[in-house]
C-alpha cells in the first residue's frame, strides 16, 4: 500500500481477521478440517442442542450450505442429529465423544495464533482494544435492527 494512503477502519478489520484466519489454517492443517467445519464445531460447543436453521442463522450461512457441513461432520463421526421430542421434522445437533480432543487442539491453536497476532501489544493496550471492538459490535447489532431510512434522519 502506498504510504500516503492510510488504511480505513474496515480494511484492516476486515484484513487483520483474514491473517487471523490464515495463521489459524497454517497451524490446523495437520487435523484434517476445513475452517468452516472448525466453525460449525466451534458454535456447536457453545449452544449443542440447537436445531440446523438456527446454526445457519448464527454462522450466517444459507441453511442448504450448513447441511453440507453438517453431513460431512456426521460422516466423520463429530456430530450427530437428534430427534426433536415434540416436532418430528427438527434435528437437533450435538457434539460426539470424538469432538471434544479436536475442539481442545482448536482452542490451543487458537491461542497461539491470537499470541502471534497480540505480541508487543501491551496488556492494557490490549483489554482498550477488546473493549472498543466489543461496542463496535454493539453499536452495529443495534444499528442493523433499526431501519435505513432512521439510521439516515438521525445521522443526516
Amino acid at each position: 500500500m502506498p504510504q500516503n494512503l492510510h488504511p480505513t477502519l474496515g480494511f484492516l478489520l476486515h484484513d487483520t481477521a483474514r491473517l487471523l484466519r490464515k495463521r489459524f489454517e497454517q497451524r490446523a492443517r495437520h487435523l484434517g478440517l476445513t475452517r468452516s467445519q472448525w466453525q460449525v464445531l466451534a458454535y456447536l460447543a457453545t449452544c449443542e442442542g440447537i436445531h440446523q436453521g438456527g446454526l445457519a442463522e448464527l454462522l450466517d450461512v444459507e441453511p442448504i450450505t450448513l447441511a453440507r457441513l453438517l453431513d460431512k461432520l456426521e460422516a466423520i463421526g463429530l456430530i450427530e442429529r437428534c430427534p426433536h421430542p415434540t416436532d418430528r421434522r427438527i434435528r437437533l445437533l450435538h457434539l460426539t465423544e470424538a469432538a471434544h480432543p479436536l475442539l481442545g487442539a482448536m482452542r490451543t491453536l487458537g491461542e497461539i495464533t491470537r499470541a502471534e497476532a497480540l505480541d508487543g501489544v501491551a496488556p492494557a493496550d490490549r483489554e482498550a482494544l477488546v473493549r472498543a471492538l466489543t461496542t463496535m459490535k454493539s453499536n452495529l447489532i443495534a444499528a442493523c435492527e433499526r431501519p435505513v431510512e432512521e439510521q439516515s434522519a438521525s445521522h443526516g
